[in-house]
């Protein structure tokens, strides 16, 4: 019988990051930090200037930050002991927009915190490999977990059958980031996400069924 499969987004859903990058910038960039919104940039100002830096900048600071400042992340709550419940029934893929150089470093930081499954890094919208993914296993009952809305229709556009749950685990972004549209349910805390993906599992029914 084809297992569940669960394809689960890390940062903001498994590891808390914006709040150890801004930490970051200051000490590094001398950039302030105020995670408002899920549009990294918007959060960002120049201490000196009070301007917000390019797209350019921006993603230059991300890249500083990956892998090399990966330590600094910390686990959410709930979400090792969710996993490990859900994998009893489903199998489970990491799926995490980082370059592909940082798999290796993102295989063990997880692993550190005691979250040891297959891990897939990707660049840009998610919905062309979560369909992958879904045919990989067998076109099982799938759910998704992200943070971004975007990714969200971007699932909802290539893989409609599969169940959409919105999760942003850091309380100071949750309330700047508006509820996906194209996602199911949006939950903040592991402890109710684990019993509402078990549900999908339990029930057997695809998303549009």
């Amino acid at each position: 019988m084809t297992r569940p499969l669960l394809i689960c987004d890390c940062d903001e859903v498994l590891l808390h990051m914006v709040r150890h990058f801004g930490v970051w910038l200051g000490e590094a960039h001398d950039i302030e930090f105020d995670p408002r919104s899920w549009e990294l940039g918007r959060n960002m100002r120049h201490r000196a200037t009070g301007e917000p830096p390019s797209r350019e900048e921006m993603m230059g600071f991300l890249g500083g930050f990956f892998p090399s400042q990966m330590h600094r992340q910390t686990l959410v709550p709930h979400a090792r002991e969710a996993l490990a419940a859900l994998a009893e029934q489903a199998d489970i893929v990491i799926l995490t927009n980082l370059a592909d150089d940082c798999r290796g470093p993102r295989i063990e930081q997880l692993a550190a915190f005691g979250i040891a499954h297959r891990v897939e890094c990707n660049q840009g919208g998610k919905g062309g490999p979560v369909a992958r993914l879904v045919a990989e296993h067998g076109d099982p009952v799938t759910v998704f977990v992200d943070d971004l809305p975007h990714h969200h229709a971007s699932v909802a556009e290539h893989a409609p059958r599969v169940h959409r749950l919105h999760m942003v685990s850091e309380p100071a972004l949750a309330p700047g980031v508006p509820t996906a549209a194209q996602a199911h349910a949006r939950i903040d805390d592991w402890r109710e996400a684990q019993g509402w993906i078990a549900a999908r599992f339990a029930a057997g029914r695809y998303a549009e069924d």
